[in-house]
């Protein structure tokens, strides 16, 4: 894997794709706004990035990461991405996406609607419980006692083993969540939702999280 996609390049988008540049990985970037729009933030990146169409940035991505508002996952396209890893960061907020049944019902999570619209890829949620700007200032090498922890989840174990190997790349230990049935657990609202805490101290969050 040498390239990252991203789907959507706000705040968390950008500061992955700044980890990913300085690691070595190229980084397609795009928005719904189009190419042209992100010209000052491919600069800012440097010589590894480039700007693209969000079907383009699907098509060239080895990986792609998806981070838009949830009400918009639908747009997301679905033949360039089959058969990739595709990382998750998105988050259910009512204020921003309107009502959403399935989620407030129980009946789905926010990465389990994205996983279904995307059929033939495997979706991994990750980064949708750290602040964009604490992608950077959080990260550590890997043997630095205490170092904070993100949840991967996803219902493909090898998709899942990707994405942990690319966060520890970035600086961080990571915690299995396992399928997505139980990424709720990580949702916006529970005791691991924002919290900065090592491996243990997430699992006990993740464990004590209550639907």
């Amino acid at each position: 894997m040498t390239t990252i996609g991203f789907i959507g390049a706000g705040h968390i988008g950008q500061a992955v794709a700044q980890r990913a540049v300085a690691h070595g990985y190229d980084v397609v970037l795009s928005n719904s706004r189009g190419p042209d729009t992100l010209a000052d933030v491919v600069q800012a990146l440097g010589g590894h990035a480039s700007a693209d169409t969000t079907e383009g940035a699907a098509t060239r991505g080895d990986l792609v990461v998806v981070t838009i508002p949830l009400v918009a996952y639908p747009q997301v396209p679905v033949e360039p991405l089959a058969g990739k890893v595709v990382i998750d960061t998105n988050n259910y907020y009512p204020q921003r996406d309107g009502r959403i049944a399935e989620l407030d019902e129980k009946r789905a999570t926010s990465s389990g609607l994205l996983q279904a619209h995307l059929p033939e890829s495997h979706v991994v949620k990750a980064f949708n419980h750290i602040q964009s700007r604490q992608i950077g200032e959080d990260a550590k090498p890997g043997d630095t006692e205490g170092r904070r922890a993100l949840v991967v989840s996803g219902d493909d174990g090898a998709a899942r083993r990707t994405v942990a190997e690319l966060l520890d790349r970035f600086g961080f230990d990571v915690v299995d969540l396992g399928p997505l049935a139980e990424s709720w657990r990580i949702e916006p609202g529970t005791p691991g939702y924002g919290a900065r805490l090592d491996s243990a101290g997430l699992r006990d969050a993740l464990a004590a999280a209550e639907r």
